[in-house]
């Protein structure tokens, strides 16, 4: 089914079955007009009614309402700008900023104010080095130990099962996941 918008500029094909007898409410989509739309081709037949109608002695004429299509805004290409949004001459007219008149604060370095950081990481990165090492150590050196203070031989044995059960939740971990 082919049907016409009111404005008369465009022609829309639309499938048969998709307006009922009934009408439908439908848009141009090239300039926003709405109309109620009936299949074409097919005449509405009146409903009957049980009771007569009344005849009108002077019939009204029928003016349908048509609406005005959307008047499209005529876009103009943009100007280019004369002037860099960030140039001296533009921040200085615009906002006031000087930029020629100040002259940059000269920055000093972490090492010449004596504030060195050794950071998070490279701080962690060093004590799990000193913890493995001090474990590697004590490993090593355990029967000297025990040899000089019989008493450590306890804490000592603790210490490396508590590592063990560490190194094998982290295995299961890992294996597992």
């Amino acid at each position: 089914m082919i049907i016409t918008c009111n404005c008369g500029e465009k022609k829309f094909t639309l499938p048969d079955n998709s307006i009922p007898a009934s009408g439908r409410l439908v848009q141009c989509g090239f300039c926003g007009l709405k109309w109620k739309q009936f299949p074409v081709g097919e005449v509405t037949k009146p409903q009957s009614t049980s009771r007569p109608q009344k005849v009108a002695s002077k019939p009204e004429p029928v003016q349908q309402k048509i609406q005005k299509p959307k008047k499209v805004k005529k876009t103009t290409p943009k100007k280019t700008r004369e002037i860099s949004l960030y140039s001296p001459e533009y921040l200085a007219k615009k906002h006031g900023i000087n930029i020629n008149d100040v002259e940059p604060e000269k920055k000093i370095s972490k090492q010449e104010k004596g504030e060195i950081s050794f950071g998070f990481y490279n701080s962690l990165i060093v004590f799990i080095f000193f913890v493995i090492a001090l474990s590697r150590i004590l490993y090593f050196s355990k029967g000297f130990i025990i040899s000089k203070i019989p008493a450590s031989e306890y804490y000592l044995n603790y210490f490396f099962e508590s590592v063990r059960n560490i190194f094998e939740i982290w295995k299961n971990l890992i294996t597992n996941y």
